[in-house]
């Protein structure tokens, strides 16, 4: 009888476990980590200072891909319950300055593949973008200051409607911050710097095994099982956590400023020139994005001339008096390569077209130091990077940013499947994974980044052949164009022909 009373109680507390666990994790309720209680979560059941508040995940930098971070947290049903702490010096974050549509652009912008408004679309941060200025283009036409070639592509060549989006950046950071306040997730914002990093031993009362202390700048800490480095280039977080890097400074400065002129532009436009790649960059009405690539002595001379003079220096750049012109029809009518392309509906039968000439400039010029950066390792004991802490790139394509928001979207999932299998998600094991993920394909995209810089570095007859041989080849190979624009726009990775 006894036994037959122990093996029914066994069998009803299986049952009831069984159902919980499957309750939480198949409903949208979430998952609470030790510690995560409702609230600040207090450490006295980690047997540490009972007075230190304890987070799940310490995001450091509340910056556009931090947040990315902590709107995907808050989206996904397995991570939206878990204690979320922002630091972040930034008086913005607190603030919540409104955005005035009537306001010139703002010069900071960056340019949004469509994989990343994908994942903007997922967490529901588009539909704020859409409330601000923002400027779809749904065509690019690339060529250099010898006349030797172009390249155009267009949105139709994929079977797409757009190419990108340029958005200015207070409009992609005040969008992830609409998203993350309206979606009723817990967080605190701690507008502090850190200080330190101090890594706490497990005890036989640390159900969650080890924390990180963090020591933040007004004296106070904090607990956390994960922490996030997504405070920039000069990431703190990598510091502390003695992670070490591998990269060079590029001899190139870049001069960002907004411009006007009389008519919309709707195409993105990039031209070499010998200092460096220029840009310009539709941002809505009349108005567009210059990011221009020269040496810092040339860069901190256009800064200071006249505005007029610098519009001057601008239309020439862009290729208006400037050397000669690419010819739609360079070797005897038609391109060498032109017979490779039968559709009639392809970019590769669309002419060589003069960007839209600048009449005034519409906002101060800013000015920053190029350079490549990539951390040897993405994840430590209880630590890891994403965005520009973990890498730095040349900005000649505009694929930093959306770099970072694919290590934000990629490290959300990581961590809502070590939730869902139960595994502390300060663990190396689990954050090798998220590792696993972006750096391959981050290292491909500064390759390719970096070896474009060095090629368009060099002026040599041989060389500057080589370079227009690529322009038709990109140009008129319709199967290599796709493979190009699907690359760039995020929904392929590298190797293009796997």
């Amino acid at each position: 009888m006894k036994m037959n009373r122990l093996t029914s109680r066994r069998l009803v507390f299986n049952t009831r476990a069984w159902k919980l666990a499957h309750r939480i994790l198949c409903s949208d309720a979430g998952v609470k980590l030790p510690g995560a209680e409702s609230g600040q979560g207090r450490a006295n059941e980690h047997g540490f200072d009972s007075n230190i508040p304890v987070h799940d995940i310490a995001i450091i930098g509340g910056g556009m891909v931090g947040m990315a971070l902590a709107c995907s947290l808050a989206k996904m049903p397995l991570t939206n319950q878990l204690n979320v702490a922002i630091i972040d010096s930034n008086p913005a974050l607190q603030s919540g300055v409104g955005i005035k549509k009537e306001d010139p652009p703002d010069p900071r912008v960056s340019t949004v593949t469509p994989a990343t408004i994908t994942l903007f679309k997922d967490v529901d941060a588009w539909k704020y973008v859409e409330e601000h200025r923002h400027a779809y283009f749904d065509k690019m036409q690339v060529w250099d200051y010898t006349g030797l070639g172009y390249t155009r592509y267009n949105a139709r060549d994929i079977s797409k409607e757009v190419l990108g989006c340029v958005v200015e950046n207070k409009v992609l950071h005040k969008s992830l911050l609409s998203c993350l306040q309206n979606a009723g997730f817990q967080h605190n914002i701690y507008p502090l710097r850190l200080s330190s990093i101090t890594m706490q031993p497990s005890s036989s009362s640390s159900p969650g095994g080890s924390l990180a202390k963090l020591e933040l700048s007004d004296g106070n800490s904090l607990y956390t099982k994960l922490v996030v480095g997504a405070d920039g280039s000069k990431s703190r977080v990598k510091e502390l956590a003695g992670i070490t890097s591998t990269g060079w400074k590029y001899p190139q400065n870049a001069i960002i400023c907004t411009v006007e002129h009389t008519v919309e532009n709707r195409c993105a436009w990039q031209r070499f020139i010998r200092s460096g790649p220029i840009a310009l960059l539709p941002i809505g009405d009349k108005f567009s994005n210059i990011v221009w690539t020269m040496n810092p002595d040339e860069a901190l001379t256009r800064k200071s001339m006249s505005g007029v003079d610098f519009i001057k220096e601008v239309n020439l750049a862009l290729g208006y008096g400037s050397g000669p012109r690419p010819k739609s029809h360079l070797f005897g009518g038609r391109g060498p390569l032109s017979w490779l392309t039968a559709d009639t509906e392809s970019s590769a039968k669309e002419c060589f077209e003069n960007p839209p000439q600048i009449t005034s400039l519409a906002s101060d010029r800013m000015v920053f130091p190029l350079s490549l950066n990539h951390a040897n390792s993405y994840a430590s004991k209880r630590v890891v990077l994403i965005g520009d802490a973990a890498h730095t790139v040349h900005p000649l394509a505009g694929q930093g940013v959306n770099m970072g928001f694919g290590d934000a979207f990629s490290l959300s999932k990581v961590i809502a499947e070590g939730i869902a299998v139960g595994a502390d998600i300060g663990e190396v094991s689990l954050l090798k994974r998220y590792e696993s993920d972006r750096k391959p394909a981050n290292m491909a995209m500064m390759a390719i980044l970096d070896g474009f810089q060095k090629a368009y570095s060099v002026d040599f007859g041989p060389l500057n052949v080589l370079r227009a041989a690529a322009f038709q080849g990109a140009h008129y190979i319709l199967p290599l164009k796709r493979k190009i624009i699907s690359y760039a726009s995020g929904e392929q990775r590298f190797p293009l022909f796997s």
